[in-house]
């Protein structure tokens, strides 16, 4: 039949064909097969006094028992059918290139993260994801960069790839480090390009985003004794309205030096504590309160500067 095997018959017309000065083209379309079927039968089964039905189709026949019996179906993956699993690995995969994983990473995750144990050699990720060594040695390579997977060894002394249990603890904490990174980043931005320029104002609301993000999303562990603490620092701060060095926080509060630095570092890991204000360090190594400049849109501030006639009061 066309597209299947070439019979005994089909051998037959090709020689006639060839007999009658036909090119492999239309040989092929008399044939109803491809034109390269047709000269790569030529080329393989050929004899030495040219090209016999009968002897190409003895090769073709020996050549076939040399290659065995043709390869079963792809054995199940865990026991569910193969193109259903690759299939949800393709698609599952998608989605996390669609939030910054790169693909290939994102495919051998998935892999790790819906095989039964957790965990597969470099082997079998080849075999399911039907690619090259290289490639899943690079993948787990940035998988492990930002701790999605690590390494073991099985009883074989064979290199896996696993999946913890607390994966997504691991994950969410660091997408918290990051997005503090990112408002601290857009922070430091404002005093480059000061904060009523259109630059700073961007900034100013995207280090507000991200700052929400952080806090909503971290787990500080902060004692309520170090958050009174912290509240009693800043306070200090603005009731002095200058800067002020640890030590002189220290002797006006009469806490130990520690307390107070622990206090710092508090409002420092969570700026939310002293909103709608910072602490900054100035000078050597002293602390000064400052409004936080994502607070208010430029038009806001501008709206709120008082002009000299403004301060006069009632005309008599």
């Amino acid at each position: 039949m066309p597209g299947g095997r070439l019979t005994h018959e089909d051998r037959r017309q090709i020689v006639i064909g060839l007999a009658e000065g036909l090119g492999y083209a239309e040989i092929a379309r008399r044939l109803g097969r491809p034109t390269s079927t047709i000269s790569r039968e030529v080329a393989r089964n050929s004899a030495p006094s040219g090209y016999l039905a009968d002897g190409a189709q003895q090769a073709a026949g020996q050549r076939a028992r040399r290659r065995g019996p043709v390869q079963p179906t792809e054995q199940p993956i865990d026991g569910r059918p193969t193109e259903s699993v690759r299939g949800f690995v393709e698609q599952f995969a998608t989605l996390l290139v669609g939030i910054g994983l790169p693909r290939m990473p994102a495919r051998v995750f998935v892999c790790l993260l819906t095989s039964d144990s957790g965990s597969l050699t470099s082997a079998e990720l080849v075999r399911r994801l039907q690619v090259s060594p290289a490639s899943v040695s690079k993948a787990i390579g940035y998988l492990e960069e930002i701790e999605l997977v690590r390494r073991t060894q099985d009883a074989g002394r064979r290199e896996r790839y696993v999946i913890d249990d607390d994966i997504w603890l691991r994950a969410f904490k660091a997408d918290t480090g990051a997005h503090a990174e990112v408002a601290a980043a857009a922070r430091h931005g404002i005093e480059i390009f000061n904060a009523g320029t259109p630059a700073g104002t961007r900034l100013g609301q995207m280090a507000q985003f991200f700052t929400r993000i952080s806090e909503q999303m971290s787990d500080s562990g902060l004692t309520n004794a170090v958050v009174h603490d912290a509240l009693t620092v800043l306070a200090a701060l603005v009731y002095a309205a200058r800067p002020l060095t640890v030590d002189e926080l220290a002797t006006a509060l009469d806490w130990p030096i520690q307390r107070v630095a622990d206090a710092l570092d508090a409002i420092s890991r969570r700026p939310i504590l002293s909103d709608p204000l910072t602490v900054e360090q100035v000078g050597l190594g002293a602390y000064a309160i400052t409004p936080r400049p994502d607070r208010l849109s430029s038009a806001q501030r501008d709206a709120l500067i008082v002009s000299p006639r403004s301060t006069r009061g009632p005309r008599k």
